[in-house]
């Protein structure tokens, strides 16, 4: 099909063929038709007149004249029908004639019309085109042709600084101020920016001190940006004096270690306190990022003032990670704070696409050439990197252009093509199998010039401001063919490319030089040309697609448009190659404790740290197999701090060495370390508090650290000194173990003030401030004095928890309740949070704004009214603390009921303190406590209703972690009920034992479990016998179906008695029983049990159907019970007393019947739930007897005891003071006997004293027992417990002989005696021998000795006749002691030796104390 060319003016033009035409034509000519007709229409009716009639007559007439027209109207139509059609046709053709013409003519003026549009369009896109073209040729980057003067002016005057500028198209300018933009709209009276025919103008009205600084105008474009900058410096017109040469800086509020994640904006912020405050005289705020200053910028914004210094980033990256340090700069020197950011990666657009590359920087830039570098990203969880894409973007447009097609493997890429004199600014993508990341950062713009055409231009000033530039493109000339290239030389040689680079030829001349560069691989012989089609502007070209492993050679021509250059000199032969390999795995991996949520990681660098970017350091909880990145931005030492752990938690770490290349290898995994503090010395006691004074002593309290330093506190250190001295004195050399003290030796009315330290294992931390100055007098006023040591506990969203020591002074009378008083730090009134005192030493204090902080404090009441305030607590952010866990409540497998809390922020010096109703849980009868780690469990070893109440747990060496647990009726039914299912488990039964006589006589038994595993087992008891599967006993289990059966061929009434059958399945059990009897003995109530009043245990069954013949028997496990006398089966009921239950009466007990017409058994398991029911009973029985509380003193303490029919140590009972539950302990012993319960209070004291009550429960009820000790009661009590006290003590220490001397003694004359005992005595006793009653002295023949003043011994030199006798030693000290008597016997030689009784030691005795030794102590 031929193509015919179409005029340029038809392209747009329509078409249209002869079909269309036809169509129109014949749609206008019927239009034309219908007119016509319309028109002949109206004028008949109009001539005809018809509508104008106005009477019958005139109407008549002319309807008759209408008529006659009408018959001469038809006959003249019909003679000149023929006529008429004639002439129709004639004027037919003629209409249809100008109608085509008319169509034609309006045609035609149609085309022309389009043909003038089409002309008008073309000419227009030429214009624009040559005007584009005509742009082009004209434009260029901003050249500033009059640059900015600095100025020195006077303040309040007024100075403007002017630039001129040219380019095109027309820059725009901006102004700034220390690098700071100035927006007129911010401060209109102080600035005003004028712009006209290219000179621009800054005015700075009224000039202040403030306005002294460096002024930059920077003028932009498409093509590029120039910059002229000045000072300006306003002086003071007279000399200020300044009185202050220091300026302090305290900062107030530091920024703290922060994470963020890409593309987020984020303000780091510091407020202070400047002191003084001068406006011509203010610190500077620097702020840095790994200690490289920074200032404002796209992405970094800076602020300081009023007090504050902010540093915001307006789009985060992964480049904007490091170490940010503050520092302050003034006369008073130097104040920084520091913490690190962490930038995380944000989300990929591609699932496992890597992270992006960061740090992009231009290096090398010249007219169409520059070196782009970055670092890789982190690749933890995600596939390799394989390569990156660099993109550009001209600056002033938003298309980015990919440089590379395939992707470039190292961190570095030269890239070519820029268009001289624009400027650029580039990003990169990494790529791994996964896919592509999201883009770098950009970078800095970079200009495509020449800086070599800085130092080819000289400029010279002249007077006036004028100067004169020099180029050498002038002095040198035009150049016809300029000279070749030198120095031809590889400056960057990679694996895929080289990097050639060379110095012009000299000279260059005034024409533009290009540059041709040729290769040649060794020993080929012939030279190819690398850049054929782009010639090269820049003395530097990065030479592709080079064949792996073989050597070139190089070199270069110049060419101007003169002509081409001879080639330069070859270059030495270059081979392809990676100057830098991959690094080597870092070293070994240490890692240590830090912080509770850090961890410092320390690491042996590789063999070659060469051209090592830095680190990336992982870690991983062990066991997990998760890596987690630290860092996103290499760092550049061998130690790092790794932030954001869980505290408790274990951790391992590694690192990777990242180079240009990539990464290493993994090093190998540190050893395991849990996240804890690092042993420190603890910190510095606060909160201390005079409690007592006597005028000559006071008693001080205080609160611990609030931090141990990861080690227990092993006690603390107290200075005091009198106000106005200088010296501290140490007040104890000794540790004390407590945080209260009693300093002694004071001096009355004296002011004192003091000051703590705590000591651990590390040492003895910061002491506590000074305290307020306390005077030494004697406190003698009613009231109480103040609780101290007020702790915070339990901070949840709107509530906590307050708790208190009593104080030690309580006035003239008992303490009867604590009122609570709270406000918020700001407000000055406070509130009572109670009403009504609480007799308890702990308050939940509610309804409190969540986010507010308020301080408390607690103010003892007694009978005289309030007391002294305690100390006013730190103030406390009522807010609930992300993470907080709570107590929770479980059963564990062996059915121990038990409270669990986990702290994962516990260390190695943290405890988990219980508590009941906020005392200290010290109970282990009833209490067991686990703790392992950072877990921690409660047991309850026999609970029961006594056991209700709130229970809490604080986790000390923590910020304040704890929680409670009400335990209620509710959860206490519901733990005991699955404690009981787990205890005691059944085994559940579809169908009890059942039986069914079948078609032959047989019976068959069976029985149907839910579910019976394959281990389950069984067993048929037939009359306390078991069967086994027989012909006679056929036994079959389906264990699918649950359905145990047995089949006998025969039941005669030998069978009779009772079927059993007992099911077990694990710890599982069960049994069912059928009774089949005829006229034989059987049991009408099967064994039941109840208590009588004599709180007696009674066993019970009825029997029925008996003979004088039928035998019963009492059985437990198995054996017979013995009884004193047998039932008398005719009154039908059978009983078995148990007195005094107690756990070796647990078992399980039957009953048998058995006669010749049968046998019948019946049991009952007296353990578990029923033991405790019984129990139960018993303690409701008992405390119906229970007798009034009396008082007995020992020489322990003071006891109260409560006298019952039945006492056991599993009874539900408790012990409260003062409405406070007693557990037992050291202090407060709780036990008892078979027909007593007592309370034991050991060295009693005030505290003692008030109302003791004895609760016993027994069931739906519980008895109290109550007894008011104080008053008379307790002093009558004290003094009798000192009196025994003091005797017992006395007869601890009183000199005693312990042993070593017989009472008879005989031995024959000339023989020597040596008789020695040992002697005791606190202090030493004095030892005295007699003989006869009569002390003797020592001589030669009497010897006396006392070694180490507890052996003593009395020696007899050749005995005689005469030193026979009754021989004493009496041994005494103050408390005491006693005398022992020896009887010796002396015998000659020959005569019979006297019979003796063997082994009968002599009885001492006793020698009375002083009466001044007995007299009981003061209260």
């Amino acid at each position: 099909m031929s193509s015919i060319a179409v005029p340029f003016y038809q392209k747009r033009h329509k078409h249209f063929d002869q079909s269309y035409r036809n169509i129109q034509t014949r749609y206008v000519l019927e239009e034309y038709a219908a007119r016509k007709a319309a028109s002949r229409k109206a004028a008949y009716y109009e001539s005809t007149g018809l509508g104008k009639t106005t009477c019958r007559l005139c109407a008549r007439r002319a309807r008759t004249l209408a008529h006659e027209a009408m018959q001469e109207s038809r006959k003249r139509s019909h003679e000149q029908k023929s006529h008429v059609s004639d002439e129709k046709r004639i004027r037919f053709a003629s209409e249809l004639s100008a109608l085509e013409k008319e169509i034609h003519t309006a045609r035609h003026r149609a085309r022309e019309h389009l043909d003038r549009l089409a002309v008008q369009r073309m000419v227009e896109e030429n214009m624009a085109l040559e005007r584009h073209i005509i742009e082009e040729r004209i434009s260029r980057a901003p050249e500033i042709l009059v640059r900015l003067r600095s100025h020195t002016v006077w303040e309040k005057m007024s100075v403007s600084l002017c630039f001129t500028v040219q380019g095109f198209p027309m820059p725009v300018v901006q102004w700034y101020k220390n690098e700071e933009l100035i927006s007129p709209a911010s401060d209109p009276t102080k600035y005003r920016i004028e712009s006209k025919y290219g000179v621009h103008v800054l005015h700075i009205n009224r000039a202040d001190f403030d306005d002294s600084a460096t002024y930059s105008a920077v003028a932009t474009n498409v093509h590029g940006q120039a910059s002229t900058n000045c000072a300006v410096i306003v002086r003071m017109p007279l000399s200020y004096d300044v009185c202050f040469t220091h300026i302090d800086v305290q900062f107030l509020e530091k920024f703290g270690l922060t994470f963020a994640t890409e593309g987020e904006t984020l303000t780091l912020k510091c407020s202070m306190l400047i002191t003084p405050e001068l406006k011509r005289l203010r610190p500077r705020a620097e702020w840095y990022r790994d200690d490289v200053l920074l200032t404002d910028s796209k992405w970094t914004k800076l602020y300081f003032g009023e007090g504050q210094a902010a540093l915001s980033f307006t789009h985060l990256n992964k480049d904007d990670e490091g170490l940010y340090t503050l520092r302050m700069v003034s006369r008073g020197g130097i104040s920084e704070c520091s913490a690190y950011l962490f930038v995380r990666d944000a989300d990929a657009l591609i699932a496992g696409a890597p992270g992006a590359p960061m740090d992009v920087k231009c290096h090398d830039a010249n007219r169409d050439y520059v070196i782009v570098t970055w670092k890789p990203p982190n690749t933890t969880s995600e596939s390799p990197v394989i390569g990156y894409f660099v993109d550009k973007c001209e600056v002033g447009l938003e298309n980015w252009v990919q440089c590379n097609d395939a992707p470039v493997k190292v961190c570095k890429y030269p890239v070519t093509g820029l268009q001289e004199g624009r400027s650029y600014i580039f990003r990169v993508r990494a790529v791994n199998s996964a896919g592509i990341s999201r883009p770098s950062r950009a970078s800095e713009p970079v200009a495509a010039l020449d800086p070599a055409d800085l130092e080819r231009t000289q400029t010279i000033h002249v007077d006036e401001g004028r100067k004169i530039v020099i180029s050498k493109d002038d002095l040198e000339g035009d150049i016809q063919i300029p000279s070749p290239p030198t120095n031809v030389h590889a400056s960057e040689i990679s694996k895929t490319y080289v990097v050639l680079s060379w110095d012009p030829p000299v000279p260059r001349g005034r024409e533009p030089l290009t540059y041709f560069i040729e290769k040649s691989m060794v020993g080929s012989g012939s030279w190819q040309r690398v850049n054929a089609q782009v010639a090269v502007k820049s003395p530097r070209y990065a030479v592709f697609d080079l064949a792996e492993g073989k050597p070139y050679v190089f070199r270069v021509l110049s060419a101007n448009k003169n002509g081409i250059s001879d080639p330069s000199e070859i270059t030495e032969p270059i081979q392809p190659q990676d100057t830098i390999v991959l690094p080597s795995a870092p070293g070994q991996v240490v890692a240590t404790r830090n912080t509770k949520t850090s961890v410092v990681v320390q690491w042996d660098k590789p063999k070659h740290e060469e051209d090592l970017y830095g680190y990336y350091i992982e870690y991983s909880v062990v066991g997990s197999n998760r890596w987690e990145p630290s860092n996103h931005k290499p760092i550049k030492y061998n130690r790092f701090v790794v932030h954001g752990l869980e505290t408790g938690e274990q951790y391992v770490f590694r690192v990777k060495a990242v180079n240009a290349l990539g990464l290493s290898e993994n090093s190998q995994e540190s050893e395991a370390v849990t996240v804890q503090a690092a042993l420190t010395c603890p910190s510095y006691p606060h909160g201390i508090t005079l409690l007592n004074c006597d005028g000559h002593s006071m008693t001080l309290g205080w609160k611990a650290p609030t931090y141990s330093g990861g080690s227990p506190i092993l006690g603390y250190y107290m200075d005091k000194r009198e106000a106005n001295h200088q010296n501290w004195h140490e007040v104890n050399s000794s540790l004390i173990t407590q945080t209260i003290y009693t300093v002694e030796d004071l001096i009355e009315d004296a002011f004192y003030e003091f000051k703590v330290a705590a000591a651990n294992l590390v040492g003895i931390g910061q002491p506590s401030d000074p305290s307020e100055h306390f005077k030494c007098k004697a406190w003698t006023m009613p009231e109480p004095g103040p609780a101290y040591d007020l702790m915070i506990c339990e901070v949840r969203n709107t509530s906590l928890v307050l708790l208190w020591k009593a104080p030690v002074y309580e006035g003239k009378s008992p303490i009867t309740g604590y009122l609570v008083d709270y406000k918020e730090v700001d407000a000055e009134d406070w509130i009572t949070a109670n009403e009504t005192p609480t007799s308890k030493r702990y308050f939940k204090v509610t309804d409190l704004h969540e986010g507010h902080t308020y301080v408390f404090k607690v103010r003892a009441v007694n009978d005289a009214g309030v007391g002294k305030s305690s100390e006013i607590s730190e103030p406390v952010l009522v807010e609930e603390r992300p993470g907080t866990k709570e107590i929770y409540s479980g059963v564990d497998d062996e059915g121990n009921i038990y409270l669990a809390f986990e702290c994962k922020e516990a260390t190695d010096a943290s405890h988990f303190a219980w508590g009941k109703s906020y005392e200290e849980i010290d109970d282990s009868h009833k209490f067991k406590i686990e703790t392992e780690g950072n877990h921690s469990k409660l047991y309850f070893k026999n609970p029961d209703k006594s056991d209700l109440g709130t229970y809490s747990i604080s986790v000390s060496d923590t910020d304040g972690i704890s929680s409670s647990f009400i335990m209620d009726d509710q959860e206490f039914e519901r733990l005991m009920a699955l404690s009981y299912e787990i205890k005691n488990p059944t085994i559940p039964l579809k169908s009890e034992l059942a039986y069914e006589v079948l078609d032959k006589g047989e019976v068959r038994f069976w029985i149907q479990a839910e579910s019976l595993s394959p281990d389950s087992t069984f067993r048929f008891v037939i009359n306390d016998k078991e069967v086994e599967n027989s012909d006679r006993h056929k036994i079959n289990c389906d264990r699918s179906s649950g359905i145990i059966e047995m089949v006998m061929e025969t039941f005669t009434i030998d069978n009779e008695g009772t079927y059993t059958v007992q099911i077990q399945d694990g710890k599982a059990k069960n049994q069912s029983s059928l009774v089949l009897i005829g006229d034989g003995p059987h049991f009408s109530e099967f064994l039941y049990w109840n208590v009588t009043e004599e709180c007696e245990v009674l066993l019970s069954c009825k029997v029925a159907n008996t003979k004088k013949e039928t035998d019963f028997k009492w059985y437990k496990d198995g054996s017979g019970v013995d009884v004193e006398e047998l039932p008398d089966l005719q009154k039908g009921e059978c009983h078995l007393n148990i007195p005094k239950l107690s756990r070796k009466d647990e078992g399980v007990y039957k009953a048998t019947l058995s006669d010749d017409r049968g046998h019948d058994v019946s049991s009952l398991e007296l353990s578990g739930k029923v033991y405790d029911d019984i129990i139960l009973a018993l303690s409701g029985m008992s405390g119906k007897s229970a007798s009034p509380l009396k008082i007995l003193c020992t020489e322990e303490g003071i006891r109260l005891q409560c006298f019952l029919k039945y006492y056991n140590e599993e009874m539900k009972v408790s012990w409260c003071h003062r409405e406070s539950k007693i557990s037992s302990g050291e202090k407060m012993k709780i036990g008892g006997g078979e027909d007593v319960a007592w309370l034991q209070i050991s060295e009693p004291t005030e505290k003692d004293k008030g109302n003791y009550t004895f609760e016993i429960f027994g069931g739906k009820e519980s008895y109290k027992r109550t007894l008011d000790l104080s008053g008379q009661a307790f002093d009558e009590a004290y003094e009798e417990f000192q009196r025994l006290k003091a005797a017992a003590f006395a007869e601890k220490n009183r000199g005693k002989v312990i042993g070593g001397l017989p009472d008879v003694v005989t031995i024959m004359d000339g023989k020597t005696l040596n008789l020695t005992c040992t002697v005791f005595g606190n202090p030493d006793p004095e030892v005295v021998w007699f003989k006869n009653d009569k002390a003797f002295e020592i001589d030669e023949h009497y010897a006396f000795s006392l070694e180490q003043g507890k052996y003593a011994s009395l020696t007899i030199k050749g005995v005689t006749s005469e030193d026979s006798g009754k021989y004493s030693i009496h041994v005494k000290n103050k408390y005491g002691g006693e005398t022992v008597d020896v009887t010796i016997s002396v015998y000659r030689h020959g005569e019979k030796m006297p019979e003796i009784k063997p082994g009968q030691l002599a009885k001492p005795k006793p020698i009375p104390p002083s009466e001044e030794v007995l007299k009981p102590e003061g209260k």
